[in-house]
């Protein structure tokens, strides 16, 4: 993937796309929280509380990942800037095409992902 600008707009579509997750994500951990508000009872015995525990921690697992990508994505950009990018930062050896186009910020061949 020898094309910056295409690896460029790649990278620059990641981030938009998490950060707008990330949005979504806060607003519903928010509205989540708003709901436990002022609530005692307790989730073991309450068959709605479960539910708002396990969605409130199934979105705080999904926004910590997202904010983990816009790290990889902000490597990937600097990596793309010293002329690294697509090279695996584990081998050195060449990241797949296939691999960049799907995950661009990836940082390691598939083999060293594995």
């Amino acid at each position: 993937m020898a094309d910056s600008d295409r690896v460029r707009e790649l990278l620059h579509a990641e981030d938009a796309a998490t950060r707008r997750l990330i949005a979504t994500l806060s607003s519903d951990i928010k509205d989540l929280s708003a709901a436990r508000e002022g609530d005692n009872s307790d989730d073991e015995h309450d068959p709605e509380g479960s539910t708002l525990a396990f969605e409130r921690s199934q979105a705080d697992t999904l926004l910590r990942q997202s904010e983990e990508r816009l790290i990889a994505i902000a490597e990937a950009e600097q990596r793309l800037e010293r002329g690294t990018f697509g090279i695996c930062t584990l081998c050195g050896n060449p990241i797949p095409e296939v691999r960049l186009e799907i995950r661009p910020y990836a940082p390691t061949c598939v083999a060293c992902a594995s």
